[in-house]
Parts: C-alpha cells; sequence; structure tokens
C-alpha cells in the first residue's frame, strides 16, 4: 500500500502516521530523513544532493524525486510506504507520478486530514500561553507566529495537491478535528479495505 497523508502543520499527521506504521508494517519516508540518508551513505544522487547544498543552494525537485525512487527499492518499502512531507508542490507531484510509471507503480490512496485553521490557530495560542504561565520556554513550533508563517505557506504551495489527487480519484477526505483515537479509527478502517483490495491485485 502506497499513500500520501496530506494536511496542514497541526493537523496530527505526525501521530496518524505512526499508528499507520505500526497497525501495516510499512515505512514512513520523509525527504528530511531519506535526503540525509543518501548524503550519509554516498549514493550517486546523495552525492549529487551534498554538492548542491554545500554550494549553498535549494535540492531540486529531480534529485529529492532520484532520493524517493532509490529509497522505495529497499527492501522494507517493497510492501509500501507512506510520504511525508512530499509532494510539496504540482510539480513535486507530476514528478512522483511519472517516477512511479516507470516503475510500474501508483500512488494507491492520498488521505487528506481536514481541519480548520482558526480552530487550530486557537489551540497554538492557548498552548504557548500555558507553556508561559509555567515559566516554560515556547518551543519554536507552538510560537503562534512561526506556526501562522507555517500554515501560510502550507497554504501556498502545498492546497493545491489535494485537488490534484481528487480529480485523479486518488484523494480521501477525513475529519481532523475529531478526537485522535476517532480520527485513527476512520484512517485504519480506510486503509484496511484498500490494504484488501491491493491484496487481491
Amino acid at each position: 500500500m502506497r499513500l500520501i497523508l496530506l494536511g496542514p502543520p497541526g493537523a496530527g499527521k505526525g501521530t496518524q502516521s505512526a499508528r499507520i506504521v505500526e497497525r501495516f508494517g510499512i515505512p514512513q519516508l520523509s525527504t528530511g530523513d531519506m535526503l540525509r540518508a543518501a548524503v550519509k551513505a554516498g549514493t550517486p544522487v546523495g552525492l549529487r544532493a551534498k554538492a548542491i547544498m554545500d554550494a549553498g543552494n535549494l535540492v531540486s525537485d529531480e534529485v529529492v524525486i532520484g532520493i524517493v525512487a532509490e529509497r522505495i527499492e529497499e527492501a522494507d518499502a517493497r510492501k509500501g510506504f507512506i510520504l511525508d512531507g512530499f509532494p510539496r508542490t504540482i510539480a513535486q507531484a507530476d514528478a512522483l507520478e511519472a517516477m512511479l510509471a516507470k516503475k510500474g507503480l501508483t500512488l494507491d490512496v492520498v488521505v487528506e486530514l481536514k481541519v480548520d485553521r482558526a480552530i487550530l490557530i486557537d489551540r497554538i495560542v492557548k498552548r504557548a500561553e500555558e507553556t508561559k504561565a509555567r515559566g516554560e520556554a515556547v518551543r519554536k513550533d507552538d510560537d503562534p507566529e512561526v506556526f501562522k508563517t507555517r500554515l501560510a505557506a502550507y497554504d501556498r504551495d502545498t492546497a493545491a495537491i489535494a485537488p490534484y489527487y481528487k480529480g485523479r480519484g486518488r484523494l480521501i477526505e477525513i475529519d481532523g478535528m475529531r478526537p485522535i483515537d476517532e480520527v485513527w479509527q476512520e484512517v485504519e478502517k480506510t486503509l484496511q479495505r484498500l490494504d484488501e483490495t491491493v491484496a487481491t491485485r
């Protein structure tokens, strides 16, 4: 089962990804982790990435796709994988589709955790206030202004990914505002049905 988990910062992707990994036995692939591993291993695409980063430049979509392509060939990803933090743009989604097609693969599903932006911001503001009230330092991710910036970046770059996959009939929307266990029950039920369908192909 090959899937992407979508949702803005604070939607609970990390929590649900960890449960999917445990329940279905497929790895969560983070582009940042894959990039560091490829550089450390000195793979051809890792060496290209290192040269780009050493020059102070951003790694291109082509290089990131190359790293994803290498990673999904590893034994633990043969049964499937969860892509985390990728694709972030339509161009990356197109490149991912093309790379998978060359390998005779397709994505099985894209799960989007739908959340209310205003409620998310309120939660972060309250959490920051409670942290300060305890005399503790507010984590960078819990700083309301940093959070709003991350949310704006998601809306600018990544929010278009959901309609892209919806148009291809692969998107499943799940209400991410409910309690964590309720969200998980729906995620698990959805993926269990899909897993059974994939197994019969």
